[in-house]
This record gives structure tokens, C-alpha cells and sequence, in this order.
């Protein structure tokens, strides 16, 4: 009787879902198991006042933190800690900046944006125990902060992360992602992998939804306290995002002489302003900071030393409709209009890879590239000695000029934060068609797996890419052992001999039990893999997926092997500790064995390190969301986010996705009506008053 009667329950709903196409049907967010909203709206500003909702239920606080820091008054807020914070946001200029963007944003962006704020502060409104007192202070939330935010985000955690000195803080920092054609598709289908690889904190966090405006359905992902899906799919066709090889911030190294600077031999005067602000005490009181600010032709000052400055230039100041091209993006439905709006080139950053429903693949080395009057990768990738006005750009590359490949003859694309050029094996893109400070020539050890992985296979199915995706093979394992195992034998050690013997049980692999992982790592630590001199043969260009390879020094190698072994015994009393019992989750109250690694020795799984105490080492980032999307008639797709879908202190969803992640499982994403009826938690629906749940 109860499975007849949860039928039937199940039945309503799909017939009240299937009136989602007409205006008589109330908007409404569909929350399922996992703490996924589901949103249905016929009109844009319903359908972002609830994803405003939905991201401040599950996001309350984090959100008020983060637009309380991005608007430059953290310190008035919170106290002295966030005063460094306060400083760039002025010395950047994102003030100013957000003012211009809203003078010149498209109105539907400007919609978009007023919904999607007016969903959160009703939220606030109507849920004012779910702010933390300290946090209030930030409320009312407005359109101007959904700007300052996204500049903070973009601009000094992506664009100018590097030259601010912030990306050494978040080790690996990237992403992967696959395209496979149909005719490398078992089932004859495209296919996309969808796989960012980001802090599991603050700003960094993703949030997963369901838009479905006016019956046709979106989904993916975008970060907390952003509007609409940056990385996504929908019935037709989806894509990913890498971090790119891309450099569209320079630093200049500025003389300075009479109270100016020096630029093509001639003094400039400095544009001089400041900014006061106000830092809270400990006792409650405020006192007053004044921020100097400093601006040259290249741009903010954002150093100064005796007799030299550094100023910053960025791209992307001049284009505020990022939001907007997104937006476009997930609402194409086929390549024509993905590519469309593509050429907006309003997204400053980030690789793109894309995958539809028709076939096509596609790889474009996206972002805006400034054009430049000469000069090579090496000499723009590093502080520019500023004291000629030919080195300051002042246009960038259209669409046209940047690398791309459509449909490559072998039938996969790739990318794992290499540059363009090594998108397929063989390589189609020749970096001499392009200019010398396009994109550097390397392949780092995890596109070189990601690119074994797919060579090896030529009919992919969805499970085994799912089984690729989760991979934790060490590529470089498998390019150094044999060299590192031919050095052993040939010393007098025999505590290096007794390494080997672990090493050659051991699986390759970065799984919880594997045994020989640890003792691998420590190894790697210290002969350092990103060092090309410790190879025999170092990278080449001519043979990208199987170089940097054997050892330059084995005797040297062998003397490592014998410290990390000695180490490890030291400490855990054996070498074949299993990699879980030493690499750990642990987050929101959760301990867990971890797997994977950072990708620097070729695991396709990445997981880098945030913290160790003296027993154990913790995942601080890596794998984010992930989506193997198979585009079939009906579309298929397995998804995690980590760390789950929320970060309320009191939500079962804060952390609840991190089982699946230690046990190397995906879910399903529940896109249709019928797949997530039986997976529903409970529904709101929009009244004049907010969202109520229905009973």
C-alpha cells in the first residue's frame, strides 16, 4: 500500500512538473536529497530571485562574508585581520570600477543581477536567524557588491593571481577536462568531462543547481554568490572550464625620480588620490586608515620601495557583461549559437571545452590575450621593466586570432592546464602559427595521463570515462620506476632494495589502500618532479607525452630513496603504510581516508594538500565539481560536488557528498522530472512573501 500510494504522490508531481511550461504555474524550487535546488520559473527575474534564495539557504553566512570583504570594508566589519584584504580592493579601484560596469552593463544582465540580489536579501529577510550576528552588519546586499565580488574574484584570484603573489598559496590550482566524438564513443554519442580543481573554502566553494525557465531545463555549477552556471549543460550541448596558460596581467618595475616616475626617459607625474576607511577595535571603537593610492599609465600602484614601484595592468576592466555571456552560453542549443556567444569575449579567462548533442567537439584557448609589440613568453612572463611605453598593450586579440580545434581527425580533445598546443595527440596547433607570447610549450605529467588515458582507448565507454575521470594512476610512476629501479639495483643499499620491494607490490595507484603510495610520495617530495635538470632527457617539444624521462643523477636518486625509506619507518614503523591511513579528509567534523594527490606526478584524481599535523596530511583542494555528461537522446550524467552543496553550520548538506568522494563514487544528476521526483526532499514555492515549503 505505501509503494501504491508514494506512486501515486510521484505521479502528481510529474503532472504538476509537466505544467512548468505554462504561465499559470507558480515558480518554485524543487529541493532533492542532496541539497540541489531545482528551479522552475517562466520568467528570468522569478528564476534568479530563487537561485538568490536557494544560494543564501544553503549559503547564509559565507555569502555576507564574502560580499562584506569584497566591498573593501572587511576591516570596518570584522577588524584589523581583513585590512591587507581593504587595501588591494581600493588600490585595484573596484569601487569606481563597479559604478562604470552598472552605467554600462546590458539591462538584461542588470535584471539578472537586481533578481538574483533581491532573492537573497528576501531570503535574509525572512531567515533572520540564519546570520550570524557578526555578519548582519553587511545586509542589505546590492547590485554593486554582485559586481565588486565577481572583480575580486576574477581579477585577483584569476587574472592577476600570479603577479599578486596568491597562486603559490593554492598548490595546483586547475582543472581537466574531455571531449570524446562520437566516433571514439562507445555508444556513438558525444561526451564531456566537467572537472575544476579549486580550494574546498571561502570564495572558491561551487554551487550545483537546476534553472529550468520556461520548460527547458540547465545545469551545472557556478561559485557562491554568483548568478546563473559557468560551467554546465543542458539538453543540447554543454562545456567546461580550465584554468588557461594565458597571460593578460603584467607587472612593471617603475623608476622613480622627483616625486614621478620614469616612462621613455621622461619624468610623469603620478595620479594621486586616497581612500579612509575604518578599522573596528577589539573594544567595539573604530578607528580611521588612510590608503594612499598611486596610479601610472600601466595602472595601480600595488608596490613601492625606496626608489622603485610596481604597477599592475590587467585585462577585462572594460568588459562588465561576463554574467551576461554565460547566460547565453547555457541557453545555445547548438554550436552556431555556443560560438556566438563565445565571440561576446566578455569572459577574460578560463580555457573552454565543449560537447553536444550533434557531435561536435570543441577546445578554444579562451580569454583576452593583449596584444603586444614584440617579445617572446619568457619575456613577458616576469616583472617587465617598465620605463618604455611600447610595452604597455592597449588592445587585445579578437576571437579570431586565438587557438582552437574543431572535430580533430583522432576524436578526443583534452586539456589539464596545459597550453593549447598539447589540446591532441599528435598536435594539431603549431605554436609557430601563433604569436611567440600566445602561450608557453609544456606538458606537465597530469595532461600527459589525461592524454594516455584516451590514446589507449579507442571505443570509450560512459563507465570506463567515469573510471578515467577517477583515476589516481601516477603517471609518473610509470615513466620514472623503471629507471629508479635499475639505480637500487645497481648500489649497495640495502635499504633502498627494500623500497624497491614495496614499490614494485605496489599498484601505482593514489587510492586509500594502496600500499607503497607514501612511500612514493616521499620520494617524489624530495627529487622533485617539477625540476627538468633531475631527468636524463628533459621535456621536448617533438615528443610531448613521453618526455621529461630516466634520471640524471641514479646514485643521487638511490640516496633519496634511502631517506625517504628511513623516514617512514621512523614514523610509521613500516613502508607499505596504506596512503589513507595517512592522507585524510578532514572537514566540517568529517575524517575520512583520502585518495589522490596534486597532479604534479600525473594522477587524473587531484586532491593536493592543504595542512599536515605531525601524523597525517589533509586535502585542502583539488577535485571541486565534477560531471561526465553523456549527450545521447536522452542526456546522461554522473556528478559530485565534494564537499556538498552547502556550508550553513546547521544543513545536513555541508560535507554530506564527501563519502562518495572517499570512496571514488559519483551520483547521478537527477535532470529529468521523473529521475528527481523520487528524490525529493521537500518544495518551496513563491508567494508574495518569499518561498514558503509546501505541505
Amino acid at each position: 500500500m505505501k509503494a501504491i500510494i508514494k506512486c501515486l504522490i510521484i505521479l502528481l508531481l510529474f503532472i504538476s512538473y509537466s505544467c512548468n511550461s505554462q504561465d499559470v504555474h507558480p515558480t518554485e524550487i524543487i529541493w532533492d536529497s542532496w541539497g540541489v535546488p531545482h528551479i522552475s520559473a517562466n520568467n528570468i527575474e522569478e528564476l534568479f530571485f530563487a537561485q538568490g534564495w536557494a544560494q543564501m539557504k544553503n549559503h547564509a553566512n559565507l555569502i555576507t562574508e564574502l560580499y562584506g570583504s569584497s566591498r573593501g570594508k572587511g576591516s570596518e566589519y570584522w577588524g584589523k585581520d581583513k585590512l591587507q584584504n581593504d587595501k588591494l580592493i581600493h588600490t585595484l579601484g573596484f569601487e569606481d570600477l563597479a559604478k562604470q560596469w552598472e552605467s554600462k552593463q546590458d539591462p538584461e544582465i542588470k535584471t539578472i543581477y537586481k533578481s538574483f540580489v533581491d532573492g537573497m536579501n528576501a531570503y535574509a529577510e525572512a531567515h533572520p536567524d540564519a546570520i550570524d550576528e557578526k555578519n548582519k552588519v553587511v545586509l542589505p546586499l546590492t547590485t554593486k557588491d554582485m559586481n565588486m565580488h565577481s572583480m575580486y574574484v576574477i581579477f585577483t584570484r584569476f587574472i592577476a593571481g600570479n603577479d599578486l603573489g596568491r597562486v603559490q598559496l593554492w598548490p595546483d590550482m586547475g582543472s581537466n577536462t574531455y571531449a570524446i566524438a562520437p566516433k571514439r564513443s562507445a555508444s556513438g554519442n558525444a561526451m564531456l568531462v566537467q572537472n575544476p580543481h579549486l580550494p574546498w573554502w571561502q570564495e572558491f566553494l561551487f554551487f550545483e543547481s537546476q534553472l529550468t525557465l520556461k520548460g527547458k531545463p540547465m545545469y551545472g555549477t557556478t561559485l557562491v554568490g554568483f548568478p546563473g552556471i559557468a560551467i554546465g549543460f543542458n539538453e543540447h550541448l554543454g562545456w567546461s572550464h580550465t584554468d588557461n596558460t594565458i597571460d593578460n596581467a603584467d607587472t612593471y618595475e617603475l623608476e622613480l625620480q622627483n616625486d614621478g616616475y620614469v616612462i621613455d626617459g621622461e619624468v610623469k607625474p603620478f595620479e594621486i588620490s586616497s581612500k579612509t576607511i575604518k578599522i573596528k577595535q577589539d573594544d567595539g571603537s573604530y578607528t580611521d586608515h588612510e590608503i594612499p593610492l598611486m596610479k601610472t599609465i600601466h595602472g595601480p600602484v600595488v608596490n613601492t620601495s625606496e626608489n622603485k614601484i610596481l604597477a599592475l595592468r590587467m585585462v577585462g576592466l572594460d568588459r562588465p557583461n561576463m554574467f551576461l555571456q554565460w547566460w547565453r552560453m547555457i541557453n545555445s542549443t547548438s554550436f552556431d549559437e555556443f560560438e556566438t556567444a563565445l565571440k561576446m569575449a566578455q569572459i577574460p579567462f578560463w580555457n573552454v571545452m565543449y560537447a553536444d548533442k550533434q557531435g561536435d567537439i570543441f577546445y578554444l584557448f579562451n580569454g583576452l590575450v593583449p596584444k603586444r609589440a614584440s617579445g617572446d613568453w619568457a619575456y613577458w612572463d616576469r616583472v617587465i621593466p617598465g620605463g618604455k611605453s611600447q610595452d604597455v598593450w592597449t588592445e587585445v586579440h579578437p576571437y579570431s586570432d586565438l587557438p582552437k580545434v574543431k572535430n580533430p581527425e583522432n576524436g578526443w580533445l583534452q586539456n589539464a592546464n596545459d597550453p593549447p598546443w598539447t589540446s591532441t595527440i599528435p598536435m594539431i596547433l603549431d605554436p609557430n602559427d601563433f604569436p611567440a607570447y600566445m602561450a608557453p610549450k609544456f606538458m606537465a605529467f597530469r595532461p600527459q595521463r589525461a592524454a594516455r588515458m584516451l590514446i589507449e582507448d579507442e571505443s570509450i565507454s560512459f563507465e570506463e570515462l567515469v573510471d578515467y575521470k577517477l583515476s589516481t594512476h601516477l603517471e609518473f610512476a610509470d615513466r620514472i620506476l623503471d629507471d629508479l629501479f635499475i639505480a637500487v639495483d645497481n648500489s649497495n643499499s640495502e635499504k633502498a632494495k627494500a623500497a624497491k620491494k614495496v614499490l614494485e607490490q605496489w599498484d601505482r595507484e593514489a587510492d586509500a589502500d594502496s600500499k607503497g603510495m607514501l612511500l612514493f610520495y616521499n620520494w617524489a617530495r624530495k627529487f622533485n618532479v617539477w625540476n627538468n635538470s633531475n631527468y636524463a632527457k628533459g621535456w621536448d617539444m617533438n615528443s610531448p607525452n613521453t618526455t621529461p624521462d630516466g634520471l640524471s643523477d641514479p646514485k643521487q636518486a638511490v640516496k633519496l630513496l634511502e631517506s625517504a625509506a628511513f623516514e617512514l619507518e621512523s614514523k610509521f614503523g613500516s613502508l607499505d603504510t596504506p596512503w589513507g591511513d595517512y592522507y585524510r579528509i578532514n572537514y566540517n567534523g568529517k575524517n575520512l581516508p583520502a585518495n589522490g594527490i596534486d597532479g604534479s606526478m600525473g594522477v587524473f584524481r587531484v586532491a593536493w594538500p592543504g595542512r599536515a599535523d605531525a601524523d597525517h596530511m589533509y586535502v585542502g583542494g583539488g577535485d571541486s565539481w565534477v560531471s561526465v555528461i553523456e549527450f545521447g537522446d536522452r542526456i546522461k550524467a554522473n556528478v559530485l560536488l565534494s564537499y556538498g552543496n552547502a556550508t550553513q553550520k546547521d544543513s545536513p548538506h555541508f560535507g554530506d557528498q564527501l563519502e562518495l568522494f572517499s570512496k571514488k563514487e559519483l551520483r547521478e544528476a537527477w535532470f529529468y522530472p521523473e529521475e528527481l521526483f523520487p528524490n525529493i526532499d521537500h518544495i518551496e514555492i513563491l508567494t508574495e512573501n518569499g518561498f514558503i515549503k509546501k505541505e
